[in-house]
């Protein structure tokens, strides 16, 4: 099916995988995926919060329409307002940040194998600890931005994110750590292939809570909603925005949700499995869509938890942090030991 299409097109093999790259970072499941699932995430939170809490705007306004009217409203909202920068803020990183922000919450995608024909011209043995390591920036940048902002508001919450950032990074590590044991490779594709029988899911089940908890909190999920606390902190770094860039901003969470997602469909949920095959169609496709729904199944349980859960204080989610959910981590790093030692 590859030589048929490479003969009919009349193109070379590094061409084709340049088009397989391109498609992969704009398409599926690129950009303007992850554009589409967040509208439809923000969408679906709002909605399933409506209707566990009875909130009248989103479940009853333009209700015909399932609410999309009041999402398009909001779009147009932040088309036509002006953008203010303060005049107390560093204006180099307050302006650019919110693009860099965007652009690496979709870098673990880059890294994250969707389906067989992944053709991305990037190091494939290397893409577990990639897309691990690129989650990791965004609370990194997420600092400055509140810094940046000459807010106290906004450098609260800046703080915020730095004392949970190391609490919660570290516990993040050993999950992924616990299940590079378990496939014994360091590349994405091969740890899919290594799922055949038994998903990671199952293969470590805490490595796989402790992903999930880590998610919510570097998202900003309820109940780790902490550094944007509107109660207290208006919306934390986000305070100074105003216009497309406060909507950017408030996009990037749904974006390294999407992400993550990926990432423990691959990792956890084992990836494009049982689909697989060669050629355009099952080679690429089907595999993609079929990964892409279950990083969206994923993020549907997370964003609901909004409905159902109330707000940590900080100085209870940093013991969680560094109590329970470490010592999950690090049971399901021996978890991965004791399988390896067996031979299971």
């Amino acid at each position: 099916m590859m030589a048929l299409s490479l003969l009919i097109l009349g193109l070379s093999r590094l061409e084709l995988d340049l088009i397989y790259s391109l498609l992969y970072i704009l398409i599926l499941p690129g950009f303007a995926t992850a554009l589409l699932i967040t509208l439809f995430i923000i969408w679906f939170e709002r909605k399933a919060a409506a209707r566990v809490q009875m909130r009248y705007g989103p479940l009853w306004v333009s209700r015909r329409t399932g609410g999309i009217i009041q999402l398009l409203a909001d779009g147009i909202r932040f088309s036509f307002q002006e953008f203010i920068l303060p005049a107390g803020a560093d204006a180099l990183p307050f302006v650019f940040l919110p693009g860099l922000l965007l652009s690496f919450s979709l870098m673990p995608v880059v890294f994250t194998p969707v389906a067989p024909a992944y053709a991305i011209l990037f190091p494939a043995g290397y893409t577990l600890i990639l897309a691990a390591a690129f989650t990791m920036i965004i609370p990194v940048l997420l600092v400055v931005l509140g810094w940046a902002a000459d807010n106290k508001f906004s450098f609260l919450g800046s703080l915020r994110e730095a004392y949970l950032l190391i609490s919660y990074e570290v516990p993040f590590l050993i999950s992924v750590a616990s299940m590079f044991l378990v496939y014994r490779t360091l590349d994405l594709s091969f740890a899919v292939l290594e799922q055949r029988s038994l998903p990671g899911l199952l293969a470590n089940p805490l490595a796989a809570i402790v992903f999930l908890l880590v998610v919510i909190r570097s998202t900003g999920r309820v109940p780790y909603d902490i550094v944007e606390a509107d109660s207290e902190l208006v919306f934390g770094p986000y305070t100074e925005y105003s216009s497309l860039m406060f909507g950017l901003v408030m996009g990037v969470p749904y974006m390294e949700l999407y992400g993550y997602s990926l990432f423990f469909s691959v990792l956890f949920l084992a990836g494009w499995l049982p689909i697989s095959g060669t050629g355009w169609l099952m080679g690429f496709m089907v595999p993609a869509v079929v990964t892409v729904l279950k990083a969206l199944i994923v993020m549907c349980f997370l964003v609901f938890l909004r409905s159902v859960y109330p707000r940590f204080k900080l100085n209870r989610a940093m013991e969680v942090g560094w109590g329970w959910v470490m010592y999950l981590a690090l049971a399901g790093l021996l978890l991965s030991v004791i399988e390896v030692a067996i031979g299971w």
